[in-house]
């Protein structure tokens, strides 16, 4: 009887107890508590994007009174601006990556607004796709010797953004001798020369923003161009780098090899450099030797100045270490 009555008790305070909570709960969904008033206050908003009333890219203007080209267009853009970290590294690396590649484009008479499509390939690092396409400028291996890059497993300069960028410029002037229009050109970077042709011949259309195209190709002209927008007008996308945060190009002093290395550990030591260092600041070197094959033959490493000397290295300064099993 005792232990019957105690299960009796229990049961109704936790009946009691459940009441309770459900009361509290649906209580809180329909009136707001002053804690929840002060969340909901302060919760972040978000809006569409600007776009300005006339844009042009590479001297060429974009056809915003076309309905469809405006929504793919703001699409890009509202895409662009909300990845946040993605563009805030590439305001921060262009810093360091546009005043060595402007010049070439500009040097090779490329329209500046070209640099974007390299951020829009890789974003400004060596990347390697899915399908093999390497580098800054995501050669594939074919066309990356096709323009004059050397590509074998010693060495490969796809890695090598600057020669990479004047690689791009004899492929985007050879496409510019077809197309004689520069939207067209750089959708032929994505495209290929062959695929953008084929498809103006097919369509009957001269304009890129006229082209029914695959959905990759149809979208990179147009995420340069919001590129381009966010880059030459940060702050009004909610972007707020200032100089003194963004990366600088680098100092470098240059060394002209013309004979084999047979270990570039002992070369970068020599330099007083780490292996890592050379490595990074020379991305096209892929192995631990590097092979001069002709008399005149030459490479040009870079040794970023400034740097701490790597210290001298002995055999006693390595830790010993007792593996107990």
């Amino acid at each position: 009887m005792k232990n019957t009555l105690i299960v009796v008790l229990l049961l109704a305070v936790l009946g009691l107890a459940g009441y309770i909570f459900v009361n509290e709960s649906q209580a809180s969904d329909t009136i707001p508590t002053k804690t929840s008033s002060k969340v909901l206050t302060g919760a972040i908003s978000y809006a569409s994007v600007p776009i300005p009333e006339q844009i042009t890219f590479a001297g060429e203007k974009v056809p915003l009174d076309d309905p469809e080209v405006r929504e793919r267009l703001e699409m890009e853009l509202v895409q662009t601006a909300y990845r946040h970290s993605r563009t805030i590294m590439n305001l921060k690396r262009a810093g360091r990556w546009f005043p060595q590649i402007v010049p070439i484009l500009q040097k090779n008479n490329i329209p500046e607004d070209f640099k974007y499509i390299a951020v829009v390939e890789s974003n400004l690092l060596n990347l390697i796709s899915k399908v093999g396409a390497t580098g800054f400028w995501q050669f594939l291996k074919a066309t990356g010797k096709q323009y004059g890059l050397e590509v074998n497993r010693e060495v490969d300069e796809r890695y090598n953004r600057l020669k990479a960028t004047e690689a791009a410029c004899k492929y985007l002037n050879d496409a510019h001798g077809i197309f004689n229009n520069w939207a067209l050109v750089a959708a032929s970077y994505n495209r290929g020369m062959g695929g953008i042709r084929s498809n103006v011949n097919r369509q009957r259309v001269t304009s890129y923003y006229d082209l029914f195209l695959n959905s990759e190709t149809a979208k990179y002209v147009i995420r340069a161009i919001a590129v381009k927008l966010i880059f030459e007008n940060p702050t009004k996308y909610g972007f707020n780098i200032p100089e003194s945060q963004r990366y600088k190009p680098i100092d470098y002093k240059k060394v002209i090899v013309d004979s084999t290395i047979p270990d570039l550990v002992d070369f970068a030591v020599q330099q007083g450099i780490t292996y890592k260092m050379l490595k990074v600041h020379n991305p096209w070197l892929r192995r631990k030797t590097l092979t001069i094959k002709s008399k005149d033959k030459t490479y040009t490493i870079l040794i970023p100045k400034g740097v701490k000397p790597n210290s001298a290295f002995r055999q006693e300064d390595i830790p010993k270490i007792q593996l107990g099993f």
